[in-house]
């Protein structure tokens, strides 16, 4: 299933420069929105974040029948969380989002959710990073402004 990445989460992985990390979990499964990406390369402009090879991640446009959808979720999110929900409520897609807004409306939706630290996870679940590995990089994260809900993946289920 198609998995369409929100700025944030993109941004998480970019801060670390690990891009790598998404692919290696997600594979080709792994997307995102043009309006997602619009938000990511702003805040590389501006020197928020670092440049990173994000050059394999296949960029969705919403189509003329999903832009009604798209205002509707605009109302209440950013452009880019908007652009992912709409685009994987219509297609059947999973969205990566660490937003409480998006996830609040992705369950309205009824579409799957998850986020940096579900990546994270998966990560260590596919056994491409320790735990302790993947606690590096989390506190580097938050260290960057990442508002994660904890602080270390051990105290996750």
């Amino acid at each position: 299933m198609i998995a369409l990445l929100d700025n944030t989460v993109l941004s998480n992985f970019t801060t670390v420069e690990r891009s790598d990390l998404v692919h290696l979990a997600l594979g080709e499964d792994a997307a995102t929105s043009d309006m997602a990406w619009t938000e990511l390369q702003a805040g590389i402009h501006i020197s928020k974040l670092p440049p990173e090879d994000w050059s394999w991640l296949p960029i969705l446009s919403c189509t003329e029948g999903e832009e009604p959808l798209l205002y509707l979720m605009a109302q209440r999110l950013n452009a880019g969380e908007a652009s992912c929900l709409a685009i994987a409520a219509t297609r059947g897609y999973r969205v990566f989002t660490d937003d409480r807004d998006a996830r609040e409306l992705a369950a309205k939706w009824r579409i799957p959710v998850s986020g940096t630290l579900g990546l994270l996870l998966r990560l260590v679940d596919l056994r491409i990073l320790s735990l302790d590995e993947a606690n590096t990089l989390l506190a580097r994260m938050i260290a960057a402004g990442y508002r994660s809900p904890t602080a270390s993946l051990h105290e996750l289920p």
